[in-house]
Order: structure tokens, then sequence, then C-alpha cells
């Protein structure tokens, strides 16, 4: 599986890490600690250096309960990032995590090459259809309701058959358009119950009847630290277990905040498979 990002094919055959850059100052793990340009920069570099394909930048904290943010203010808060991005790093690809229409098509303008959608269009009816004219990959992923209102919206008759079926839709919806290069996320930690994520987890190779390449994003959430009864400053080695676990059911990318780690996890599986 390909998907073309400013008209280079990037092979998801092998796995591929997407380095998280939170620009948010209320984000669960990092949030605040990317306030200036030269952290920003420092930042990205490394992330680049120790592997990473693609930087998610997100400046919409989607933790649970998290804080609204105007469209003005994410506009004004992510822009400037995406702009010294691609001016320091010409070759990088930045994935922009945002719900709305109007950030993608203003932040693809200014350099980025790839959308991540927490509600997989549902959250502004323009998405798609701003998506498909950019002609860009799209990456959807399961939610239900918002960021502030998904912890009470877990009751599921059958959880990877509801979230199959919902992504059956969103895939037919956006064929419709015309997208072309779609990546799945099935969403772990949202509008999910601690026991539902890691029932997640144990089924994830039923995601592939999609016949989409899947993202997984559990770098150090809760179903790891409160599993462990520690913080998400110390689940860097549940992340890792967890990772390891993904990628044997053919995950295509990590979301992750530790690189290396990653690049590692995978390097590892894969000699598995020599």
């Amino acid at each position: 599986m390909t998907i073309n990002c400013k008209g280079k094919l990037i092979d998801l055959s092998s796995p591929k890490v997407m380095g998280i850059l939170n620009i948010t100052p209320d984000s669960f793990y990092d949030g605040g600690q990317h306030k200036d340009k030269k952290s920003i920069l420092n930042h990205t570099e490394n992330m680049l250096c120790e592997g990473a394909t693609f930087i998610d930048i997100g400046a919409y904290s989607s933790r649970p309960n998290a804080d609204h943010v105007s469209e003005a203010e994410e506009l004004k808060r992510i822009l400037p990032i995406v702009e010294l991005l691609t001016t320091t790093f010409p070759e990088i690809f930045i994935s922009i995590d945002t719900f709305r229409s109007e950030v993608a098509k203003q932040a693809i303008e200014t350099g980025a090459a790839l959308i991540n959608d927490i509600s997989a269009g549902k959250l502004d009816d323009n998405m798609l259809k701003t998506v498909a004219d950019l002609h860009v990959p799209y990456i959807m992923m399961h939610m239900r309701g918002t960021p502030q209102t998904m912890q009470q919206q877990t009751d599921y008759k059958d959880l990877l058959k509801d979230i199959i079926v919902y992504f059956s839709e969103r895939l037919a919806a956006a064929k419709q358009l015309g997208i072309v290069d779609i990546v799945v996320d099935p969403g772990f930690g949202f509008a999910k119950t601690l026991k539902q994520n890691f029932e997640l987890l144990n089924k994830l190779e039923l995601l592939h009847i999609l016949d989409k390449p899947l993202l997984v994003g559990i770098s150090r959430k809760s179903m790891i630290y409160k599993t462990l009864n520690n913080t998400a400053k110390d689940a860097l080695n549940g992340t890792s277990v967890l990772n390891t676990i993904a990628l044997q059911k053919s995950a295509s990318i990590l979301r992750v905040h530790d690189v290396k780690e990653a690049m590692e996890t995978i390097k590892l599986v894969e000699s598995l498979n020599i």
C-alpha cells in the first residue's frame, strides 16, 4: 500500500512512524513544552533524524474534556509553525491534526502534506469535499461525539463490528468524492473505555477487511498508564509493548511521542519476518 505525499509515493508495506508535535498548552503528555521556535525546530529535527516519516501537528487538544479552541485561534497557532517547518525542512511531510476544513485547507496551502481528522468528517460537513479538492492523503479516525463528550458515548453492541460499519460508511462517502489515499485510525482512547481499548487492540486484525492502511496511536495514553498504575511520563515501556502488538497485527503507521523507540520496535518486529 502506498500514499502520495506531494508527488512522492510513501510505501506503507514497511511500517512508518509519525512523530507528534503538540503546540497546544493542554495536551495530556507534552502540552506547553514546545512554545517557541527554537524548541519546535529542535524537537522536529530530532524526530526527523530519529526516523520519522511524518510530523503530526495539532493545535487543538483532543484529550478527553479538552478546552474548546476557536477556528481563528487554531489557525493562529498552526499556520506559522507549518511555514517555519517547511521553510527549515523542505522535504518534510507534515500531517495536520484538525477536524476543521478551513484549517486543513490553509495548512495544506502553506505546505502541509496530509490531513489527520479525528472525526472522519463528522464534525465539519465540508471536510471530505475539501480533502478531495486538495488531492491529499486523509487519515480518518473513529470517534463518537466530540473531545468534550466522547467519554459518555462508550455503549457499543459489538465494538469491532460497530467500528467497521462506521468506517465502511465514511469510506464510501470519501470514495464518492474521489478521495484516493486514505488511512484508517481506530481511535484508541476516543469514546472507548479502558477494557474496550484492549479489546480493540486484541482484535485489530479484523480491521483489515477495510483494505486500508492502519494508523495506531496509543503513545503514552491512559490505557497504558492506568493499567500500570503510573503516569504518562512513565508509559514509554508500555507504549513500546503495545506498539509491538500493533505491528504484529500489521499496523502501517505508529503515531508516537518517542520516535527512536518506535523505530527500534519496527526494526525488531520486521526482523522476525526475515
